[in-house]
């Protein structure tokens, strides 16, 4: 995971914001150069020794970018997790004159879009390079995959080989541009990654700079109970993101709580902690969907401050 340094956010992302405003993506051809590449004359900026933490903002995504940046930067996170996928904060359709605004606006409070929760699981679709060039002419690294399917009437390694073609060519692109996918295992009976081992079989043989695996605790926590420090193994030397969330078992479903209040285990930070993984850990307040944005706010400052503690 390419880091993040402070000191030279500012003037770095602002001269991403012009270059990218400025530039026509939409036509680009797959072999064409990336947007602002390399990226846009910006020396390298050194590794973190410690990992970013960010607010997946899916239920403050309705505030203005300015109001946005200001209430994550006062609330203590280093970046966003941003929507720019459908139904998100920028539509990928939108995603050359919006995404550059809202790169702006994070900063001027020297924050980043540490991961971007997209759309995007294959070339062949409409918007996926006009999304992947934009982003990573603007220096963003890592984004969020769209979930791959499973017909759950159809033999699920043979599913698997099938998908790995796309995969393949996704993965040629994002080595391209200098971005590193993350598909996130999400809990579901037709859902490609919840058991974790899929997803270990998928990726056997693809570069973790270009793909990886952001491991989420509360999803594998539902599938794998007691057995979720074997899929954190399994899947460690895919890893490129940490996803944060609690549950409790309502009946047979699992409801979201605040972190800390449910059935994820405290021993997997230390764990974490213990296997010296520095990329981004994203933090997703999931319990208050009903809710206005004072309350989301409030809920990812206190579950960022219980994250803190357990990372300690």
């Amino acid at each position: 995971m390419v880091s993040r340094h402070p000191a030279n956010r500012r003037t770095f992302l602002a001269g991403a914001v012009r270059a990218a405003a400025g530039a026509v993506v939409a036509a680009a051809p797959l072999g064409a150069a990336p947007l602002g590449a390399a990226p846009l004359g910006a020396a390298p900026r050194p590794p973190r020794t410690n990992n970013a933490l960010c607010a997946f903002v899916k239920f403050l995504q309705t505030m203005d970018n300015d109001t946005l940046a200001r209430t994550i930067a006062e609330s203590g996170f280093d970046g966003i997790e941003a929507t720019v996928r459908d139904k998100g904060q920028v539509l990928p359709e939108h995603v050359v004159d919006e995404l550059p605004k809202l790169v702006e606006a994070l900063a001027k409070q020297n924050l980043d879009i540490t991961v971007m929760a997209s759309s995007v699981n294959r070339v062949d679709q409409p918007h996926t390079e006009k999304v992947l060039r934009t982003a990573a002419g603007l220096g963003v690294k890592n984004y969020r995959m769209a979930y791959y399917r499973y017909d759950t009437d159809r033999p699920i390694i043979s599913q698997l080989d099938a998908l790995k073609p796309a995969l393949l060519e996704l993965a040629a692109l994002n080595r391209e541009l200098g971005l590193t996918a993350v598909y996130q295992n999400h809990a579901g009976n037709r859902i490609v990654g919840a058991s974790l081992w899929d997803l270990r079989y998928l990726l056997h043989d693809v570069d973790p700079q270009d793909v990886s695996v952001a491991f989420d605790i509360r999803h594998a926590t539902v599938e794998g109970g007691l057995a979720w420090p074997i899929d954190f193994g399994v899947i460690r030397p895919h890893l490129g993101a940490v996803y944060v969330k609690d549950f409790v078992w309502d009946g047979r479903k699992p409801k979201n709580v605040p972190l800390g209040k449910g059935r994820v285990d405290p021993a997997f930070f230390q764990q974490l902690k213990q296997s010296k993984f520095a990329g981004p850990i994203s933090l997703h307040v999931e319990y208050l969907p009903h809710a206005g944005l004072e309350e989301n706010t409030a809920a990812l400052k206190h579950d960022l401050k219980t994250l803190k503690s357990l990372l300690a």
